[in-house]
């Protein structure tokens, strides 16, 4: 492990840990009051802030961001004293680190290189990510969770966000920082990065599993129909089970609604089905086009 105590403690990694620790404190403690919440109202008892509207906002809301600001700028003062800044040589043209990588925040993009084409992975998917962000107020009818925390009754919201959010977002900036090594390659903790390892994965298209130049025409038709029916699966299963059973779900959400959540639903999962792919199948591309790869 000692290899992995050193990656975690170099100067520009402890944010990422201390990142760690408050994304899963904070996490934990909003759970804890969802179930807490969630209890009293099984019980028939009010939930506080669940019919409020007038909220004073100075003692639950200002007074506390004004002690955490205190507390933050302190920690910040502490921090910058007692760790020297990351800072490395003058950057030389004709030599490249490896392994290169990006800031943290974008580490999830660079891990994402590996299971998509770079147009999608670099473009499309943040596209979609700022797109769905933005569309949430839009699309979400239930009006239920409003001023306090509950999951009973934003199960599924919570489940899909947490999911995004935490395994499709941090769970790669981790990745990134902490097990990949020179070469991008993977690195256990208890492995040392060694820059003269060499590993050979011999990646396949999808259609070269049953034999077929993925870049030929049937190639590309074959392609494409997966692709195709992915999405076409994906809207449609939903769509028969809530219609056989929810009704008034469909009904209150609409047809755009509908196809907007399910769109980026779908767009969402691909990411862990392209990961399970690349990583356990060795399969890198399952569609090849002249103008991208998916």
């Amino acid at each position: 492990m000692n290899p992995f105590i050193e990656i975690i403690t170099q100067p520009d990694n402890i944010a990422i840990v201390i990142m760690i620790i408050m994304v899963t404190f904070f996490m934990g403690w909003a759970f804890l009051q969802a179930y807490q919440n969630d209890k009293l109202k099984a019980a028939g008892l009010p939930v506080e802030g669940e019919n409020d509207r007038d909220v004073d906002t100075f003692k639950p809301l200002v007074r506390i961001e004004l002690i955490i600001t205190l507390a933050v700028m302190v920690g910040l003062t502490i921090w910058s004293i007692a760790v020297n800044a990351p800072l490395e040589e003058i950057a030389n043209p004709t030599i490249t680190p490896n392994p290169a990588k990006a800031p943290w925040y974008f580490l999830g993009l660079q891990e994402l290189l590996v299971y998509f084409d770079p147009w999608l992975a670099g473009v499309v998917l943040p596209t979609l990510i700022v797109v769905g962000l933005i569309a949430i107020p839009y699309i979400d009818i239930n009006p239920k969770g409003n001023g306090y925390y509950t999951f009973e009754e934003r199960k599924y919201a919570i489940l899909i966000f947490s999911f995004g959010f935490f395994i499709l977002w941090l769970l790669l900036i981790v990745i990134g920082v902490f097990f990949r090594g020179p070469g991008w390659l993977w690195y256990w903790p208890w492995q040392e990065w060694d820059h003269q390892r060499v590993v050979f994965e011999p990646t396949r298209d999808l259609t070269s599993l049953v034999g077929i130049d993925s870049r030929s025409l049937a190639g590309f038709i074959i392609g494409a129909l997966v692709v195709g029916g992915y999405f076409v699966a994906g809207m449609a299963a939903p769509y028969r089970y809530w219609k056989k059973n929810n009704p008034e779900l469909l009904a209150q959400l609409g047809m755009v609604r509908y196809v907007t959540i399910m769109f980026l639903f779908i767009s969402m999962m691909s990411i862990p089905i392209k990961m399970i792919l690349r990583l356990v199948f060795l399969i890198k591309y399952v569609w090849i086009t002249p103008w991208f790869n998916v």
